[in-house]
């Protein structure tokens, strides 16, 4: 079992960044597979971004592509999500996930442990 805690969100204004940070615990970090999602009021989770165990890899949803970048960092047990450029369409709960498997995926059933989640709002 992994535990997970998000941090990093905010109010912010179009064109600003943040970064979010996704603390891991319980079984070995370096186990799994991440990823970010996000939820906005009245609409589905969507994916965001995806690394691998190693952070060999990593996917994006097309709209955060070269605007978002996921680390991690294995020593501290924790992920990334620096996000710049923001939009107000980028407005929802970031939530980040695990999954026990070597490639990153987009599909949410791929993963297996889930964080409560972390505000972004982004006004325009």
């Amino acid at each position: 079992q992994v535990q997970l805690v998000e941090s990093g969100g905010g109010l912010v204004q179009a064109g600003d960044s943040l970064r979010l940070s996704c603390a891991a615990s319980g079984r070995t970090f370096s186990d799994y597979s991440m990823g970010w999602f996000r939820q906005a009021p009245g609409k589905e989770r969507e994916f965001v971004a995806a690394i691998s165990r190693s952070a060999g890899t990593t996917i994006y949803k097309a709209s955060v592509k070269g605007r978002f970048l996921i680390s991690r960092d294995n020593t501290k047990n924790t992920m990334y999500l620096q996000m710049s450029s923001l939009k107000p369409e980028d407005t929802a709960a970031y939530h980040c996930a695990a999954a026990l498997r070597p490639l990153p995926s987009s599909g949410a059933r791929d993963y297996d442990h889930w964080g409560q989640g972390t505000q972004v709002t982004v006004s325009s």
